[in-house]
């Protein structure tokens, strides 16, 4: 697929959805990894390759099975009473025993077969009102029919997820609430969106699907970081996150005074080790090359004196002078490493700060 063009398709290491009747819930498409949703544990292996929005069956083994679209089997001319007054519920009137119906799950019969079985078995299903009647049958159905639909994660599912799942973690925010700020924001490509929100990155992810990967996005953040656990479940392409900055709100008074610097870069606990390592690396270096040369003539001294501990020897000092060599080579890595993403935080935010100070945001 081309970048930024949506696959359809469901991919390993995707963030996906699953939705059975109104419940959501946001999973990573991995591979042998049991995911518990709505009390029916699954494997999303066969999901693999599937295209957003199939319907499957969960089959004895937790294995997913694409649902074929069957037609509504209704039971024939549907005999029903004119009320309920007369049936008593003394647990008596189903004939088929708990371990009946797990005879039937074991065997792999589908769980519309085994709703057909429930109602045959009922003595008082067609005694029941039709409208209990239809209650009846959603309530097995939902009991042994596990139906789950794969759908890709959007702004409108998303927030209706968060919302009925874990409201504290959006600020409570409406979907309905959501839809008028992007309304009201006026946000579109190509906008200039000053993003300040603690919904986990919900808006921020609203924001930047409006958007499209065109224009930019600065997201204010307090504290150590911008929380974006929520925008990483929209799954967007790598290209969508070059147009995203984030400026920490504790600097913005800097910004606007003219006193920001990049050199006073709040300073990681990461940095001070970062010194730290430099140094302990300089001083490693110079302490084996010292080791190293006084080495050298004794280890020639023992293979001369002794011919049979000359194997080992030998062996035992080229693992030090390795280990060695390996330890400082992951050192300096480790420090170069970090120094790149320390240039890159900078760099970053650099950028916020001149797209701030233009001062000409949409929103």
């Amino acid at each position: 697929a081309m970048e930024g063009v949506p696959d359809a398709r469901i991919r390993e290491g995707d963030c996906a959805v699953l939705k059975r009747d109104d419940v959501f819930k946001a999973v990573p498409v991995l591979r042998r990894r049991k995911i518990i949703f709505e009390k029916q544990w699954f494997y999303l292996d066969n999901a693999i390759g599937h295209i957003y929005g199939t319907t499957f069956e969960v089959t004895n083994g937790g294995n997913l099975q694409p649902k074929q679209e069957m037609e509504e089997t209704t039971t024939e001319t549907k005999e029903a009473g004119m009320d309920n007054r007369n049936i008593v519920d003394d647990g008596k009137s189903q004939k088929l025993t708990h371990d009946d119906i797990k005879a039937l799950k074991d065997k792999g019969i589908k769980g519309q077969e085994i709703v057909q079985q429930l109602i045959e078995n009922s003595t008082t299903f067609r005694d029941k009102t039709e409208f209990a009647q239809d209650k009846y049958i959603k309530k097995k159905k939902k009991k042994y029919e596990a139906v789950i639909t794969i759908v890709k994660p959007s702004t409108r599912i998303l927030s209706t997820m968060y919302y009925a799942r874990e409201p504290g973690k959006i600020s409570h925010l409406r979907y309905d609430t959501l839809a008028q700020m992007l309304t009201l924001g006026n946000i579109h490509a190509g906008s200039k969106v000053i993003v300040m929100e603690t919904c986990a990155g919900l808006l921020l992810g609203a924001v930047m699907e409006r958007m499209g990967g065109y224009g930019s996005i600065i997201q204010m953040y307090p504290g150590e970081g911008p929380v974006r656990a929520a925008t990483s479940c929209f799954g967007f392409p790598k290209l969508f996150f070059d147009h995203l900055h984030e400026f920490p709100l504790s600097r913005v008074h800097s910004l606007l005074s003219g006193t920001f610097s990049t050199e006073t870069l709040p300073s990681d606990p990461e940095d001070n080790i970062l010194m730290e390592e430099e140094s302990n690396g300089l001083t490693y270096e110079k302490q084996t090359s010292l080791q190293e040369t006084e080495e050298e003539p004794t280890t020639q001294a023992t293979i001369e004196i002794n011919q049979t501990e000359k194997q080992e020897t030998i062996d035992i000092n080229i693992d030090d002078v390795e280990f060695k060599e390996n330890k400082e080579k992951e050192n300096k890595e480790n420090v170069q490493e970090k120094q790149t993403k320390q240039w890159e935080r900078r760099r970053k935010l650099i950028e916020a700060a001149a797209l701030l100070r233009e001062k000409n945001a949409d929103g």
